[in-house]
């Protein structure tokens, strides 16, 4: 089974740890499985969740940016799809 990292109870994302092709499920933490919606390469992100754009990223525990659109659970999460909050305040980012 493909393999993926979730390192913290609060990520909303794993990193994969080979690639993994639409329809493929990735095995995280004790026992925990995600089917991807589409191709992900090895070291790129998939979610776990469904996140609203606007909501945080979760990674390692620790905010990276925020969804520039929706993100189903399943899907590939990369710079698409977020924006780093890096360099800027959290008031800063867009509503829609």
């Amino acid at each position: 089974m493909i393999k993926a990292s979730k390192v913290s109870s609060n990520d909303n994302i794993a990193i994969l740890l080979e690639d993994i092709s639409k329809g493929e499920v990735c095995e995280y933490g004790a026992g925990n499985k995600q089917k991807a919606n589409q191709d992900i390469p090895f070291g790129h992100k998939i979610a776990l969740i469904d996140i609203n754009t606007g909501e945080d990223i979760i990674k390692y525990g620790h905010i990276i940016g925020y969804a520039t659109q929706p993100i189903k659970q399943g899907d590939l999460v990369h710079n698409h799809n977020i924006r780093s909050d890096r360099g800027r305040m959290k008031k800063e980012r867009p509503v829609e």
